[in-house]
């Protein structure tokens, strides 16, 4: 008789977008193991998020190992856990060591690792998007017998959980009703500045979306600040909550703005799955097919994101997010 599934780790370390994304695939493992002790295998920048999350019982943020003695620590840690089941979701080299690392015996594991007992083995796998790609592995998993995986039928990532952390709005007597927000997310990964478009036609942006009726709300990590900071050379009344805003900060903001544009960057993945009607700009560093977020978005791509002009990205926002009125 099999083993009962009653302990599970799943493996996700990164980035910020691409948890997002996961996150459709770990609320179907929940769901298909209601009762099951469910482990997350993160990092460090994860844990707040993942702590929160109704998916996992516990979280490990010691899924990056460096030296040797780290690798025998989650060895040790993991073999000690004694799961009955992985879920890799990360599916990399890296998550393969980790694999490697617990043989001879190693847990039922789906994923691509080599001699894992549950792979996932569709060849056009690395031509699928995140989220139809995921659905297939758990149907080989034999989790998800009928996963949606024709391109663009999987479910969105579901933030729900932390949306419902959202203050209640209190209306202020005799105060006029706010005006909408636009939330820009000019930053992106510091060693893939191709996948950033200049801050400059974000500023242009920003006064030409003022200038519609839209407030202007700058999301990024703390070293974005100098981009927050030109754009309101242009725009003084911009709003600069870079460094100030973890992901469920983003999230929530996200769920009530007008309208979010960004790069190729992981909050607006965050502002996508929280309902935020959003345009994603693509340089050719990266194929939207494969990873775009999903939802209300506009994709825009430039194989050189200099060359997209702010007449452009200012139309597809007049057409997600026309002028309030006045």
């Amino acid at each position: 008789m099999p083993r009962k599934v009653e302990k599970i780790l799943v493996v996700k370390l990164s980035a910020l977008g691409d948890f997002v994304l996961a996150l459709a695939a770990m609320k179907k493992i929940r769901q298909a193991h209601p009762k099951a002790h469910i482990t997350l295998l993160t990092t460090p920048p994860f844990e707040a998020l993942a702590r929160s999350c109704p998916y996992f019982n516990a979280v490990d943020t010691g899924g990056r190992p460096e030296s040797f003695p780290e690798w025998m620590a989650l060895r040790r840690r993991l073999r000690a856990a004694n799961f009955d089941r992985v879920y890799d979701l990360q599916t990399s080299a890296h998550s393969n060591r980790i694999f490697q690392v617990l043989r001879p015996n190693p847990p039922a594991w789906s994923g691509v690792a080599f001699g894992c007992s549950l792979p996932h083995k569709n060849p056009l796998r690395n031509q699928m998007h995140t989220l139809e790609r995921q659905a297939d592995q758990l149907m080989y998993a034999g989790i998800w017998p009928d996963a949606p995986t024709e391109p663009g039928t999987a479910p969105l990532p579901d933030l729900s959980w932390i949306l419902k952390q959202a203050p209640a709005e209190r209306p202020t007597p005799g105060m006029n009703r706010p005006r909408p927000y636009a939330m820009l997310v000019p930053g992106g990964s510091a060693h893939r500045l191709e996948k950033r478009w200049p801050v400059e036609k974000y500023s242009e942006l920003a006064r030409i979306l003022y200038s519609r009726g839209f407030d202007i709300v700058i999301i990024g990590g703390p070293q974005e600040t100098a981009l927050a900071h030109a754009i309101q050379r242009a725009t003084p009344r911009a709003r600069d909550l870079t460094g100030r805003t973890d992901f469920a900060r983003i999230a929530i903001l996200a769920s009530k703005a007008a309208l979010a544009v960004g790069n190729d960057t992981g909050p607006l993945h965050l502002a996508a799955a929280a309902g935020a009607p959003t345009i994603v700009l693509f340089s050719k560093a990266s194929d939207p097919a494969l990873s775009a977020p999903r939802g209300r978005v506009a994709i825009l791509q430039s194989d050189n994101l200099d060359d997209l002009s702010v007449a452009q990205v200012a139309q597809a926002a007049n057409s997600l997010a026309p002028a309030p009125a006045a």
